[in-house]
């Protein structure tokens, strides 16, 4: 805190006489106590020689002076609004006394104050009105400044009793005009030019608190009067900068503010993070007060709380949907209980309870030292990352300090403000509000994101997108004048220290770099120019690298203001994934590999690798592309060669062959009569007419794990395949047969064919409910209309399949007799 409250020599009666001294005090020390001081003896002043001049002649008694709201509080800043109320007794005034009423009006206006009154009696101020519960509320910071001392005496006897009575409404009524003004802020107080009254964590949220503290526990006084201070200074000096009443903190006041060094901070990003940390220590007050109060009569929410208490397990207790540590003193032998902890809060979407987030303060130093010591990997990260509500996880883990241990490079962007007229949130915020616009699009049924929403389904990694989120705008802290591969470089360094898998950690470089060139696209270049899609497929390279991109724009973009990404903005956004998506499966067929660097080049390689699509190059890495050349030199001495791998739940199958006719769908039926799941496949043949052919597929009886010799077996049985030595259609007899798929979960199929895609193929696409088997028998269905398939790409997500073909017929592309019966023989396969 680097508010003084030191007072200066010179007397307040002496600066409130003189405003220019005021303002000069107020600059030397930064108090905001001291202008408090002068404009409340200021102002009573005012008030009082007013009643003098005009009410106490006309009102013996029968009349008094209440100051409310701030002015009760003794809170006034220098362009403040006068709460006064006025209190009378029930009897009608008299002509003169009106008069006198009016003409004590006229000259609190005259005196250039700006005054709020009302007129009521001891009955109207001990009565809830459910229309201006705000009267009530004033009430609460009353204090007489003259007049009837009895009839105040009166009105503050039967307070208590009132306020006791009705604390249970009067508090519903608070808590609702917070959450009503909080979100008009969109709950949170990381907005890059805050009002430092109304936001969250602003000066309303501590009245709250004081509010609260006054209806239920009158002696329980805030620890939060070190945040008021830093923030009454602020609003003291928005009020005389402007000469009214202003609190919006602008970016031109945040400079003029770290100019003059008025609060200790002589740049406006140091002073902008203190200001973060005081609203964040106020608002984290609030939402505790709320929390603790607003439902004590409220039954049905009550029960469904206790309904949730019985999420409660052997490490946390939930209670009035708050997680509490069963047994808190394992935080310091077992610090791994703290991200179990925030996974719990993943699954669940809960809350901690303060007492939680106190216990996590206290052993700060332990928890601190466990995620600093690369215990933490991978899988752990990618599993809170791959919960329903990581979201919620994440900003529980920020808002207690957590969330930076684990990831370091997050420091660098808290509460971190860059000067944008476009964006509303620091850099933080902004990128938390991003992996929530992710998890709502995963909810919504609004028509108008359906595309999105069913591109969200699907991608292979759920986890790895909120990763790179997380880390997308990172490199800003570090000023980088280009911050995309500042936050690449960032990010990728993280991961290699996670542990993430290289495969991963290439794909998350390419989304963090390149996380701008969609955006760039949609405002500043012709769609419609086909060096546009060229240029936007070079830079994404493959369809999975553009899903995850537009979604990552799609995300980036909604985080930057509520109303960022407009309808107008969505279509561009449609536009430029449906342009990429359809360059880059036109590349599939007609984007060939012709020659290779001279510095990896050789005989063997360049025979091996001419005539596959290029895509091939981007989606391998150079150890994959090697060991696919000690492949293809077994398959010239066997004929056929199979390599079988497994990676955790999924399995990854490598064939190379001489090309021929239904050998893909072969393959695909070999593995759908052991009950094996294709989940994704490519198939490529190079200019020598190999192929090399590779499926990714789970087990999802667990046949091959719990029957060692079955993969044996399908060793055998693929090589007979390949070798055309078995007819697939008789191992398919037995094969296990799949469960149906519910109704609501159906997914149907869907056909298209597009001849302008390749000079040489017809594109076929095709989507449809995922099953076993399904892949061979559309393969089938090419193969047995005389069709060759030149290239396939097939991919699979959350029991959708999403296929790419590239046909030819008698080596041409299909025509429009032969189009038609194919595309009702597909569409009977997706429906069978």
């Amino acid at each position: 805190m680097h508010v003084s409250s030191t007072s200066t020599q010179m007397s307040t009666a002496a600066l409130t006489e003189r405003p220019n001294d005021l303002r000069a005090a107020f600059h030397q020390t930064g108090s905001a106590n001291l202008v408090f001081s002068a404009r409340g003896e200021q102002v009573d002043g005012i008030v009082r020689a007013a009643y003098r001049q005009s009410l106490e002649p006309a009102y013996a008694s029968g009349l008094s002076l209440l100051a409310v709201g701030g002015f009760g509080r003794r809170e006034l800043f220098p362009h403040s609004d006068i709460d006064l109320l006025i209190l009378t007794t029930p009897t009608d005034p008299t002509p003169t006394a009106k008069e006198a009423l009016s003409c004590f009006l006229q000259r609190i206006w005259d005196s250039g104050l700006r005054l709020s009154h009302s007129v009521r009696t001891v009955k109207e101020c001990t009565e809830l009105h459910e229309n201006n519960v705000e009267l009530s509320i004033s009430l609460l910071d009353q204090r007489l400044i003259c007049g009837d001392q009895a009839l105040h005496n009166s009105l503050a006897a039967q307070l208590p009793k009132f306020f006791h009575s009705q604390r249970e409404t009067i508090t519903r009524r608070l808590c609702r005009l917070a959450h009503q003004r909080h979100n008009k802020f969109h709950d949170t107080i990381y907005h890059l030019e805050p009002n430092i009254k109304e936001t969250p964590g602003g000066i309303r949220d501590l009245h709250l608190v004081n509010w609260l503290n006054q209806l239920w526990n009158p002696a329980e006084k805030a620890p939060i009067a070190g945040a008021f201070e830093f923030l009454g200074a602020i609003r003291c000096a928005l009020h005389f900068q402007s000469g009214r009443d202003n609190n919006l903190l602008s970016f031109e006041a945040q400079e003029n503010i770290a100019a003059k060094g008025l609060l200790g901070y002589n740049s406006a990003a140091g002073f902008m993070r203190a200001y973060f940390r005081n609203a964040r220590l106020i608002h984290r007050a609030a939402l505790r007060g709320m929390d603790t109060y607003e439902s004590k009569d409220n039954s049905l929410l009550s029960g469904f709380r206790d309904w949730r208490s019985r999420l409660s397990n052997s490490e946390f207790t939930v209670s009035r949907d708050r997680i509490l540590f069963r047994h808190p003193q394992h935080i310091e032998s077992d610090p791994s209980i703290v991200l179990r902890l925030f996974q719990f809060v993943g699954r669940h979407k809960l809350s901690l309870h303060h007492e939680t987030e106190r216990r996590l303060e206290e052993h700060l130093p332990s928890i601190a030292a466990y995620l600093s010591g690369n215990t933490v990997g991978w899988p752990s990260v990618h599993g809170l990352l791959s919960l329903p509500h990581a979201s919620v996880a994440l900003r529980a883990m920020h808002d207690n300090g957590i969330l930076k241990l684990l990831i370091p490079e997050w420091e660098q962007i808290e509460c971190y403000v860059v000067r944008d007229f476009h964006h509303r949130y620091t850099v933080d915020e902004h990128t938390l509000i991003a992996i929530e616009t992710i998890e709502e699009l995963a909810r919504s049924q609004d028509p108008a994101f359906q595309r999105f929403t069913s591109l969200l389904s699907e991608i292979e990694d759920l986890a790895l997108l909120r990763f790179a989120l997380l880390y997308h705008d990172i490199g800003k802290g570090e000023g980088a004048e280009t911050h995309a591969k500042a936050s690449a470089d960032l990010a990728v360094a993280a991961a290699a220290r996670l542990g993430m898998p290289e495969t991963q950690r290439l794909l998350l470089y390419t989304l963090i770099e390149h996380h701008l060139d969609l955006s760039a696209a949609m405002t500043g270049r012709d769609l419609d120019d086909p060096e546009t899609a060229r240029w936007l497929a070079d830079r994404v390279g493959t369809v999975e690298v553009l899903r995850y991109l537009t979604l990552l724009t799609y995300a980036d973009t909604a985080a930057v203001h509520p109303t960022a990404l407009s309808p107008w903005r969505l279509e561009q956004l449609w536009r430029v994934y449906r342009t990429t998506y359809r360059e880059l499966t036109l590349e599939l067929q007609t984007e060939r590999i012709t020659h290779q660097s001279k510095s990896i080049s050789s005989p063997e390689r360049d025979e091996f690798l001419k005539g596959f699509p290029v895509r091939y190059l981007r989606i391998h890495t150079e150890a994959q592309i090697r060991r696919h050349l000690e492949l293809e030199q077994s398959r010239k001495l066997a004929g056929v060669v199979i390599d079988l791998q497994r990676n955790g739940p999924v399995y990854e199958l490598t064939v190379l062959a001489k090309d021929r006719l239904f050998l893909f769908a072969s393959v695909a039926g070999a593995l759908a009569s052991f009950g094996l799941n294709i989940l994704k496949a490519e198939a490529f043949a190079n200019q020598q007419g190999t192929i090399l052919d590779t499926f990714a597929f789970s087990d999802p009886l667990r046949t091959l794990e719990l029957n060692p010799p079955e993969v044996e077996r399908l060793h055998h049985v693929l090589e007979r395949v390949l070798l055309g030595r078995v007819d697939v259609k008789s191992l398919l007899k037995y094969r296990p047969r799949p469960a149906a798929p519910s109704k609501n979960s159906k997914i149907p199929g869907r056909v298209s064919f597009d001849s302008d895609a390749s000079a040489s193929a017809t594109l076929v696409e095709v989507v449809a409910q995922d099953r076993p088997g399904l892949l061979y028998e559309l393969a089938s269905a090419f193969s047995e209309a005389g069709c060759n398939i030149e290239v396939v790409l097939v991919d699979t997500e959350a029991h959708k399949a999403l296929d790419v073909f590239y046909v030819t017929a008698g080596g041409a592309k299909l025509g429009s007799a032969l189009e038609e019966p194919l595309k009702q023989k597909l569409l009977k396969v997706c429906s069978s």
